[in-house]
Formats: C-alpha cells, structure tokens, sequence
C-alpha cells in the first residue's frame, strides 16, 4: 500500500523543470502504478464500463495525479497519466485530463485531509443511486466500520454543481453515492483504502437486493451492538 502525504518542497507554481523531475520521480511513478493497478481492479469487477470511471491522488502541496479523458481503466499505463493543479489546469502528461476531475479536486479542497478518492459504477450501489435510495444501515459490521455513505442529488457529470453537492457531503461521508450516476469514495490514507470503500460498498448493496429476493425483513444491529461496532471503528481511527 502506498501511504500518501504532502510534499512541502515542490507545488503548481514550481519551475516546470522541477514539476517534470518530481511527476518522473518514484514516488510519482508508485502513486501511477498504483492508479493502474486500482484502475485494473474496477475493470476486472465492471465497476466501469467504457471510458467510464477515475481517479486522483494528491501530490505535492497543491497538485494531484488523476486518470485521463477517454481510456479504459483496466488497461492504463503509467504514461497515460495526467498532473493538475487544485483548480484542475492541467501542468503535465500526454493525454488530457479526466474531465470528472474537478469533483475529485473539490473534495481535496473542502477536505484537506483527502489525498485520494475513486470514481466508479459499481452495479448494485448504483441501482440504489438510481431509485435515490440510500443503502439502510445496522446490517453488516464491515459496511458501518468503513463505509459512512451519503447521496448527492442529480447534476450533469463533470459539472462545477456535481462536484459542489459532493464535496458538501464529504465532511462526514467517505462513500458518496452520486443520483442516477455512480459513486465516489475519498481516503486520508492511500487510493487503495478508497478502493476498498468502494467494494465494501457494491459488496453490501448486491447482499441487501439478495436478502430482499428472500423475502424476509433483515435483521438489524441493535444499540449496544452498534456501540460496540462504534467503539471498533474508533480503534482504527475512522
């Protein structure tokens, strides 16, 4: 796992010198091997469809490594990958950016704490964005340890008000499900954590559409239960 920081030293407005040495850098060519290799992993689950789906992890002060515009996620390479500023100018990389990338950078801007976030469509979290429900919650300990889920309203993708209603969740949401779109998941650890949201979520959705089929009401967490629960994702700082 990559674990992600701030680099002090270098930001959008350093020589472009410099902005070419750090985005050649190993810690820029591991932060882009691991953005191929979560872009694989959402591909291989058809999280994504198409040129569908992104992602984005903060580097250096005021900058970020995201996706490209128009590419399968499961088969990107490293050059493929694109450096812009907090305002979303792209500053290096041969393909342009993903054009979803101001919501990922709205994010990083409304929570400082955020260097990575994952964009996809899993199919089952998504049936839920499009009937604009929710997933219930009190059912399964690894959803209300890891998952803390909210749902934005409709705005066209790529759009300054889709990134807005968002980035407004996202102080007390890592997993926002976006109406009639797809989801987004932010980490303050690593890309791969933002991943993993992003499975626990689809994982739980496809259980509760499963369990509904049955036919029977699930059971629920009651409130020493989920104190318990509580008291365990505070064990892991969530």
């Amino acid at each position: 796992m990559v674990e992600l920081g701030h680099v002090k030293t270098i930001s959008s407005k350093s020589k472009l010198t410099e902005l070419k040495k750090f985005f050649s850098s190993a810690k820029c060519l591991q932060v882009k091997q691991q953005i191929c290799d979560m872009g694989r992993r959402m591909w291989q689950r058809t999280y994504v469809e198409g040129n569908g789906g992104n992602l984005a992890v903060r580097v250096g002060a005021d900058m970020a490594i995201c996706t490209p515009t128009m590419i399968s996620k499961g088969f990107m390479t490293p050059d493929d990958l694109c450096l812009v500023d907090l305002d979303g100018k792209q500053l290096l990389g041969k393909r342009k950016r993903t054009s979803e990338i101001l919501m990922h950078l709205q994010i990083m801007k409304r929570q400082p704490k955020a260097v990575a976030s994952c964009h996809s469509h899993p199919p089952h979290a998504t049936a839920f964005a499009l009937v604009g429900e929710a997933p219930p919650t009190k059912m399964l300990p690894e959803f209300e340890v890891f998952c803390a889920v909210g749902l934005a309203p409709y705005r066209t993708p790529s759009s300054p008000e889709m990134g807005k209603l968002v980035s407004d969740l996202c102080d007390r949401c890592n997993t926002i499900l976006m109406a009639s779109h797809g989801v987004v998941t932010w980490s303050s650890k690593s890309l791969e954590e933002a991943y993993w949201r992003m499975e626990i979520l689809e994982s739980y959705c496809r259980t509760l559409i499963a369990a509904r089929q049955i036919g029977k009401k699930p059971k629920t967490f009651n409130a020493a239960q989920m104190a318990d629960l509580m008291r365990l994702k505070q064990s892991f700082g969530l």
